[in-house]
């Protein structure tokens, strides 16, 4: 049987997805300098990885901003272009085993879709976005703490205390009313505290803490109007381990249901390497 490739291209980033049939071949994540380098580099050394020659494969898929570099075959190979925000909702929903849902995806800039599956037919809608994302983590935290590399960022965020941050509830509570109806820990303004002996490490987590917390209410807002409690994490971001206990607390929060699947990164390809 012959492999299907799905390619996410991105600006200096490319993630590669193959399929034979219904399994799936493995994936692989390449960065470099452009688009081209990193689509050519992701290419080979998934092949290489795979012990796949070029006459097994039927076809390949390319999605995402970099793809437009992607001008005709590739190695000789017949190119399809599909668009991003399907392979994003067809990826979020296989990932996750669910029929419906709405998927984000967490990449430099924010993106979100609604996804729905009935049979072999998926019905997806963009539902808009924000350029909160990767790149406001990196460029503020490149501001505050002199630091725009993401391993050091995350890093020094393990040390950080919320407390020396961000403005509670709990904060602001006696001050208001004893009759609010809103848990003591959630959030009442980010950066709305910060104390003069805040670390760097508070900052760092503070920083992280602001992005997810907003793309977390934008999902929230989303999936209200869906009528789906679903919520599907896609993109680099998702790597980040701080992700799991701050979108964990959202779903306590606010009864949803914040989901990062295994390969959560990988999304976009799937959907890419999924496309009919």
């Amino acid at each position: 049987m012959k492999v299907i490739i799905g390619i996410d291209v991105g600006g200096s980033t490319t993630k590669i997805v193959g399929f034979c049939g219904e399994k799936v071949l493995g994936a692989t994540f390449v960065h470099a300098t452009d688009p081209i380098t990193s689509l050519y580099g992701a290419f080979g050394k998934f092949t290489v990885e795979h012990d796949i020659e070029l006459g097994d494969i039927e076809k390949v898929i390319v999605t995402g901003a970099g793809s437009s570099y992607v001008k005709g075959p590739l190695y000789g190979l017949p190119c399809v272009h599909e668009s991003e925000f399907s392979c994003v909702g067809r990826g979020g929903l296989y990932l996750s085993g669910l029929s419906e849902a709405v998927i984000i995806s967490m990449g430099t800039g924010t993106a979100l879709v609604h996804a729905k599956k009935d049979g072999d037919n998926v019905d997806i809608n963009y539902l808009g976005g924000t350029g909160v994302g990767g790149g406001t983590l990196i460029g503020l935290s490149k501001k505050l703490i002199g630091m725009e590399n993401i391993e050091h960022i995350v890093e020094a965020a393990k040390t950080g205390n919320l407390d020396n941050i961000d403005l509670r509830i709990s904060d602001i509570a006696k001050k208001t009313s004893r009759h609010m109806e809103l848990p003591n820990d959630m959030t009442a303004a980010n950066f709305g505290k910060v104390s003069d002996i805040a670390t760097s490490g508070d900052i760092a987590l503070g920083v992280i803490n602001m992005v997810f917390e907003t793309i977390g209410m934008i999902g929230m807002f989303a999936s209200r109007n869906a009528g789906t409690k679903n919520i599907v994490l896609t993109g680099n971001m998702t790597s980040l381990p701080q992700a799991k206990e701050i979108f964990e607390n959202l779903n306590k929060l606010f009864d949803l249901n914040f989901i990062i699947p295994e390969n959560a990164v990988f999304a976009t390809a799937h959907g890419a390497a999924l496309a009919k």
